[in-house]
């Protein structure tokens, strides 16, 4: 079968691999029918760790094609929903809605394995194993060529991963919110800010057709300058108060400072970017203002429930923030094409 690979910084190839097969007893194995780039995939591509070979995508609609003898809620034949984390759905974490650190899981595209030894491949390929298929994989009743695919494949990640931002930096009705980072998953904080009821939402980003997409979404401002003048903006906005909630959708860390100094006393700042600097900054600040600062890997599995019937009822259309869609052997030139800013997020059909 064929796979996407890196090889090293800037190369990124579509290789020829071993046929995804069942493994372990609790395994299946799904026929990938959407699978998509994410800006996460970016950092090794720029030469941010990175093993060579390593397999790549982490987000993924596929058919099951087979499952293992300890299967029993996911069938052949069934359209599912494979978010980028895999967990068994049993242990304390799981129960809990907290599925990014299941005692058994790991993730997706990375071989990252919590430690249990478990190693997977990647999703931007034809077929993939599926480690604990009862416990990360959720089934559609949808056929695989539903119109609906590009707004339901954001459920692997980042339509969950903006929502979790939403709901750790503690959106409410009627609370003033700011975005920052204007990619896939900021779009999709915007849109979760909205669907909880935030009354005023400030994307911070510099992408005229993305700041667009986020007015769609949303968005009531814009800021597109940075650093300093960025803070002095969103204060300006907001009488000199701050935001209630910031949504740290970058992980860089003048996004991270910039969260810091807009976010209001007593506010909350949710990141969900991959964090790429060593501390936060503004310690002494974030105690005396009472400011909580939460969030991390999304557990996206739990929050399918909540937002699959705002996509299937028309009422969000988050499918939006692809605007690239490529064939399994154009893989490469999605990189490209989305490193150098020509695409937001590029949908694969393998």
């Amino acid at each position: 079968m064929r796979a996407t690979v890196m090889n090293k910084a800037f190369d990124v190839s579509i290789a020829s691999i071993p046929d995804a097969t069942i493994q372990q007893p609790g395994d299946a194995v799904i026929r990938i029918t959407r699978a998509c780039i994410c800006g996460s995939d970016l950092w090794p591509y720029n030469g941010g760790p990175n093993v060579p070979g390593q397999q790549m995508g982490h987000e993924a609609i596929g058919v099951v094609e087979a499952v293992g003898s300890d299967v029993r809620r996911i069938k052949p034949g069934q359209v599912v929903i494979m978010p980028f984390a895999f967990s068994d759905g049993t242990c304390l974490f799981c129960e809990e809605g907290l599925q990014t650190a299941c005692t058994h899981g790991g993730f997706f595209g990375n071989g990252s394995d919590f430690g249990t030894g478990a190693m997977v491949g990647g999703a931007q390929a034809e077929a993939l194993r599926i480690p604990m298929a009862d416990g990360t994989l959720y089934p559609l009743n949808v056929d695989e060529d539903d119109a609906l695919m590009p707004s339901l494949l954001t459920l692997s990640d980042v339509l969950g991963t903006g929502h979790h931002a939403a709901v750790t930096a503690r959106v409410a009705p009627g609370h003033s919110v700011a975005v920052v980072g204007d990619g896939a998953v900021g779009l999709c904080g915007v849109l979760a800010a909205k669907r909880l009821g935030a009354e005023q939402i400030i994307i911070m980003g510099r992408h005229p057709a993305r700041l667009d997409l986020a007015k769609e979404f949303g968005a009531t401002d814009i800021v597109s300058e940075r650093g300093d003048e960025a803070i002095e903006r969103v204060q300006e906005l907001t009488r000199s108060y701050g935001v209630q909630s910031v949504l740290e959708c970058v992980g860089t860390e003048q996004a991270i400072a910039t969260s810091m100094g807009i976010v209001r006393k007593g506010g909350a700042v949710g990141r969900v970017g991959v964090p790429h600097y060593e501390q936060i900054p503004s310690a002494q600040p974030m105690f005396y203002g009472n400011i909580a600062v939460a969030g991390g890997p999304a557990p996206v599995r739990a929050y399918i429930d909540e937002l699959l019937p705002d996509i299937l009822e028309g009422r969000i259309d988050p499918g939006c923030v692809f605007d690239r869609t490529v064939a399994l052997d154009d893989v490469p030139d999605g990189y490209r094409a989305m490193n150098d800013r020509e695409a937001l997020k590029v949908l694969v059909r393998p």
